[in-house]
């Protein structure tokens, strides 16, 4: 069973790299994003909340992000292991998972500023759906009409400039002190997110020394 952590900034492709990785071998992809907006979509009590603290460009409380891990890892439908993205993302949700779960390694997926910026506002979701696309490297046949159900295509309550900025300054802040700890540990694998995803997932597999990936297109 292996059990891995995905780490990076927003839009260093996180969802698409754990997708890769979790389709052929067998992981269950935990994305904490999804399941934050699941609850927005839903209009849940907690996806008000949630919307709120997005809006601002803030991280969502401790408190209530374990709880939904916790929650969601207690389902024991990872026989195979799992892949977590969104989290950790500060030294206390860090300590809180490592007392619970062995992990076997986190990949630390480096992408620069300029770069982040450039694929975060150019991203689009659809609303109907909630099929992502991005203008740089997977437009939509028609503009700003989805391929699958025909939705409109809008961008994100947190993709904007400001909280874009916003998410660097906590990331950095917060985040960065994750990954020594991480480190000291000796777990972390950092990998150049700025190539084509079959680079960046070429590159986690050898590093981790997992079977080679093949393919050649994105997921």
């Amino acid at each position: 069973m292996r059990k891995y952590v995905i780490m990076g900034v927003q839009g260093s492709g996180k969802g698409t790299q754990s997708t890769l990785m979790s389709r052929e071998l067998e992981l269950t992809h935990i994305s904490v994003g999804d399941i934050l907006r699941w609850h927005v979509q839903q209009h849940t009590k907690i996806g008000a909340l949630v919307r709120r603290t997005m809006t601002t460009g803030e991280l969502v409380g401790d408190d209530l992000v374990e709880s939904i891990v916790r929650e969601r890892l207690q389902q024991h439908d990872w026989n195979y292991g799992f892949l977590i993205d969104g989290f950790p993302r500060n030294v206390r949700q860090a300590s809180f998972f490592l007392e619970s779960y062995d992990i076997d390694g986190v990949i630390h997926l480096d992408l620069p500023d300029e770069d982040v910026a450039k694929r975060v506002l150019s991203r689009r979701l659809c609303a109907n759906c909630g099929m992502d696309y991005n203008l740089i490297s997977d437009r939509p046949e028609i503009e700003g009409k989805c391929d699958v159900c025909g939705g409109n295509l809008i961008t994100r309550d947190d993709d904007t400039p400001e909280a874009l900025a916003a998410r660097l300054r906590d990331y950095y802040g917060k985040t960065e002190p994750v990954l020594e700890l991480f480190r000291r540990k000796e777990y972390v694998l950092t990998v150049d997110a700025r190539p084509d995803p079959a680079t960046v997932q070429r590159a986690i597999r050898d590093g981790l020394h997992l079977p080679p990936y093949l393919g050649q297109v994105t997921p």
